[in-house]
């Protein structure tokens, strides 16, 4: 018989409640869930007072994982991407926390907008404003991240913004701060081509949570 894993990094329960990112509550059964349900980008199911993963079953049953927030968080991802002679470009992140290259984005704060919410992740962790550029959202998307559990997961709003053809030389500088080791231009003809630069430039790979949603948008 197989047993329930029950897991919560300790992170989440100092360090998370400390700095804001955390729900203080250790028992999600204390919950208000009827208004987290009614907010939800990807409806989901509470059972017994414990919210339920909609979209997979992560391997741990109880608990939040690496992740703060009971059931539902809301992150934006910012798509930034530009055309030259040589192909396509796309602006990746390496991510502090040993997870490998991703795009940059983040969670959307309560009350904000996703759109908003990409362009603060982008400026704050490429050092990119692109705050007067067209941009495109797209729909909210579960995202199968590897710090999730089955009561806490993670769905974004992808936004695009695409610079246009421009010479390499003018792609516009990025440089990683905040929670970015790095931050680059890479190669994104395809998301085969994405991730051989990846590996071969800067011996990195994707996170496992955009791995899909690149696929998609890169073809």
């Amino acid at each position: 018989m197989t047993m329930a894993v029950t897991f919560t990094h300790p992170d989440v329960f100092d360090k998370g409640v400390q700095e804001g990112w955390a729900d203080p509550h250790t028992d999600p059964t204390q919950i208000d869930w009827t208004s987290r349900q009614a907010a939800a980008a990807i409806p989901f199911m509470v059972i017994d007072g414990r919210p339920v993963n909609p979209c997979e079953s992560t391997g741990i049953r109880y608990g939040r994982n690496e992740l703060g927030h009971w059931g539902e968080q809301l992150a934006a991802d910012a798509i930034v991407t530009a055309d030259t002679e040589a192909g396509r470009w796309l602006v990746m992140v390496e991510r502090s926390d040993g997870h490998g290259w991703a795009l940059p984005g983040g969670y959307v704060e309560p009350g904000e907008d996703p759109e908003a919410a990409a362009l603060r992740e982008l400026e704050e962790e490429t050092c990119l404003d692109l705050a007067s550029m067209v941009r495109h959202p797209l729909p909210a998307r579960y995202v199968p991240d590897p710090r999730a559990s089955d009561e806490a997961w993670m769905v974004t709003v992808p936004v695009r913004f695409h610079l246009g053809t421009l010479a390499r030389a003018d792609l516009p500088a990025v440089v990683g701060a905040d929670d970015a080791k790095r931050a680059v231009w890479v190669r994104a003809d395809s998301y085969a081509h994405l991730v051989a630069h990846l590996g071969s430039f800067y011996a990195g790979r994707v996170f496992r949570a955009h791995k899909a949603m690149l696929r998609v948008l890169l073809g």
